[in-house]
């Protein structure tokens, strides 16, 4: 019997679960364990040294158990300042997300681009320079939202997102952008409404087709290994806190082919 793949997808919150579709569509052969950090969700206001700790215990944790091929750090803040350290750590490969300013830069046809991230990545001076790297011709409008991270929670729990408010935190952009960044893996999740409230009139561009390229580059797997669906065994999901509105959760999990929610404890203060 041929080995399944597995991979280790990693989040503070449910935002990863963008990065995760993506690859999922691409190589459903694979097993995948999503894990989210909420215990400890916005990853964006925690030091770095507290980030870099409970990233490395919880991804390294699950590598072990689970033998794991490759990681993904969905997480844009968590990518900046963690990637380093895990890939010295870790024997598999690491893939992490960043602003996917490069494309959006090159779609514009205004050359006045929009990116719509969490505070921190907004302050990052990583940020900066891929502004400065890729789009260097642009005029790049920038809105740093935690409100926007709760509302894609909120509308993987089954909750009503308010377009207004929505609307009321984009405002500046209205008729002032042409294309638009996803830079928190938490934004496509809320990607039709925010394409709704801007009228539908400018490019929406993530990073997560090219991040699930990435990860079937890395992976390589065999003729043998890309034949079928994973049928042998069952994705994955563990959080390290309890979590609101869990059954509607689950449910959005199942329909995501991944299992109910398991506990992860992080055994530091």
């Amino acid at each position: 019997m041929v080995r399944v793949k597995k991979i280790v997808i990693f989040d503070s919150g449910v935002g990863g679960l963008s990065v995760y579709k993506e690859i999922y569509d691409l190589l459903p052969q694979v097993q995948y364990i999503y894990a989210f950090d909420n215990a400890a969700f916005p990853y964006g206001e925690l030091p770095d040294d507290v980030l870099i700790e409970r990233t490395n215990y919880i991804v390294s944790t699950l590598v072990e158990q689970y033998q794991a091929d490759l990681v993904v750090i969905a997480c844009n803040t968590a990518s900046t300042i963690v990637l380093p350290t895990l890939r010295k750590h870790l024997t598999v490969p690491v893939v992490g997300v960043v602003p996917a300013i490069k494309p959006a830069a090159k779609l514009s046809q205004t050359k006045v681009i929009g990116l719509l991230a969490t505070p921190a990545t907004v302050k990052r001076s990583y940020t900066q320079q891929l502004i400065t790297q890729f789009a260097s011709d642009c005029e790049v409008k920038m809105i740093g939202s935690t409100r926007l991270v709760e509302m894609a929670e909120q509308k993987l729990r089954g909750e009503a997102i308010s377009l207004d408010e929505l609307s009321n935190i984009l405002a500046p952009w209205q008729q002032q952008v042409d294309s638009i960044i996803l830079g928190c893996t938490h934004f496509p999740l809320i990607k039709d409404e925010i394409q709704a409230v801007l009228n539908n009139d400018v490019h929406i561009v993530d990073s997560g087709k090219a991040i699930a390229n990435r990860v079937a580059s890395l992976l390589e797997l065999t003729d043998e290994e890309g034949k079928c669906r994973n049928t042998q065994t069952e994705n994955a999901t563990y959080s390290s806190a309890a979590t609101q509105s869990v059954t509607a959760l689950n449910k959005s999990l199942k329909a995501m082919h991944l299992g109910t929610i398991q506990s992860l404890q992080y055994p530091y203060s």
